[in-house]
């Protein structure tokens, strides 16, 4: 039986995980479900979705614009901020009895502090696209330490609560599932890959590749140190890194390493063909959701070196199996198994064939059923 679903999610323009993956399941199920899929946003209405949407799925802005007041002073940013909460609650609570949803699932961003006070029927769901640890970083400083950790100590307890409240409550991997002791309606769904390619690669041209946004979380500051004491065993081997953001610190770091094959590049719709191009993907984040990036690039056979860092990793890789997992934060270590794979022909080869077998776990109509299910669970009303 088809469904109405509405997503709550800021927008859709931007190169992010939580946009692709939004885009994938939403694609899915409209078009092999039969459901009818609504996106609500609240930023940015005169941008189009970054990701293919299919003609299927609606798109209703709220025209709410929270990014405005990034840039206030903090004293008017509170109070625009609040203002605009407001405004918020108001429009959702109208739209939702307007269109009479089955299931409202709040991507835990600002609607989760009211979502479940709309009393229009549906079933709420959050789902989480972070780690618990992770959710929200308050930058504690020495200055701010004990200020900081009363805010977050005090923003967690208001966020269990409304977590509580919830239908259900999905995370991204059995690592954070075990890290939500409070929740009892919570399961934990992997976030999924399209498809698997036709082709992989043959893991036998001299390239290292990684992707993700250029933001401190996805450690590239890290990949580049560990790429120096690579290089300087290997320097016919070349690192590109794909992503949006800020690159002129990352372009500093490369010039005073005095790195001649490091490469940063804007990030590319179809990623698959850069990966079939390489041959090992390293993974420097310092946290994660999931990683879903590990899971692409493993379905296109190169074999991922990783730090282990919470969450997402140590449920997508088996150690020294489908790929290499290294201490968190270990630049040299990073560095040495970038190099064993390296000097490893054989071993690359079969850890990336490993690799792909592995991803087919992570494709998206596996993951699709299990949401299906939640969908069809009215136990969970």
């Amino acid at each position: 039986m088809s469904k109405k679903i509405v997503y709550c999610i800021p927008s859709l323009h931007l190169v992010g995980g939580m946009e692709k993956v939004a885009t994938i399941k939403a694609n899915y199920f409209t078009e092999v479900y039969g459901h009818e899929v609504i996106f609500v946003l609240t930023d940015q209405k005169s941008y189009n979705p970054f990701f293919s949407l299919s003609p299927k799925i609606k798109i209703i802005n709220l025209d709410i614009n929270f990014e405005d007041i990034r840039t206030n002073p903090l004293p008017i940013k509170i109070v625009r901020y609040y203002l605009k909460q407001f405004i918020y609650k108001k429009r959702l609570k109208r739209v939702l009895f307007r269109l009479k949803a089955d299931i409202t699932i709040s991507m835990l961003r600002r609607e989760i502090n009211f979502i479940t006070s709309i009393k229009d029927g549906s079933m709420k769901i959050g789902e989480l696209q972070f780690n618990r640890d992770n959710y929200r970083d308050f930058n504690t400083t020495e200055n701010s330490f004990f200020l900081k950790r009363w805010a977050a100590k005090l923003w967690m307890n208001q966020l269990i609560k409304n977590l509580q409240k919830l239908d259900k409550f999905v995370v991204l991997s059995k690592e954070d599932f075990d890290n939500w002791p409070e929740i009892k309606h919570k399961t934990y769904i992997h976030n999924p890959i399209e498809k698997l390619p036709e082709r992989v690669s043959n893991c036998e041209s001299k390239k290292v590749i990684a992707a993700g946004r250029f933001v401190s979380q996805k450690g590239f500051d890290m990949l580049i140190q560990a790429w120096a004491l690579v290089t300087s065993k290997h320097p016919d081997w070349e690192l590109s890194i794909y992503g949006n953001g800020d690159k002129n610190w990352y372009y500093k770091q490369i010039t005073d390493l005095n790195l001649k094959n490091c490469y940063l590049f804007d990030a590319v719709k179809n990623i698959n063909e850069k990966y079939l191009e390489s041959s090992i993907f390293a993974f420097s984040s310092r946290f994660e959701g999931f990683g879903m990036v590990l899971a692409e690039a493993m379905s296109c056979g190169i074999p991922p070196v990783a730090f282990s860092c919470p969450c997402g990793p140590k449920d997508i890789i088996d150690n020294n199996i489908n790929g290499i997992l290294v201490e968190q934060n270990n630049v040299e270590e990073l560095a040495n198994k970038i190099c064993f794979l390296i000097e490893n022909t054989s071993i690359r080869k079969k850890l990336g064939a490993e690799a792909r077998l592995k991803s087919q776990q992570f494709l998206l109509e596996r993951m699709a059923d299990k949401w299906n299910a939640i969908f069809h669970d009215t136990n969970s009303i």
